[in-house]
């Protein structure tokens, strides 16, 4: 009898140095953004992180419910070691 042969694991894309979930921003990754991404800052994890940057040391949060003149967001720099992981 012929065995079914298990589906390889579909290959993650590497999580680039900097990613934001923003499309108008050209720091946006579409394929690493379809993928369930977790941010650690200061081995804490963070589940609001809007944009990151491993190499600086930074991420971007939104400030409560505020937006911007743009209907956006208003983002905050919290600053300290950064980790991005799949989950």
């Amino acid at each position: 009898m012929n065995e079914a042969t298990p589906a390889p694991a579909p290959s993650l894309p590497a999580l680039p140095d900097r990613l934001s979930v923003d499309p108008s921003s050209r720091f946006h990754n579409a394929a690493a953004c379809e993928q369930d991404i977790r941010i650690r800052l200061n081995d804490k994890e963070r589940f609001d992180v809007q944009e990151y940057c491993i190499s600086e040391g930074w991420v971007k949060v939104p400030a409560g419910k505020t937006l911007d003149r743009k209907g956006k967001p208003l983002l905050i720099t919290l600053k300290g070691k950064v980790e991005a992981f799949y989950r």
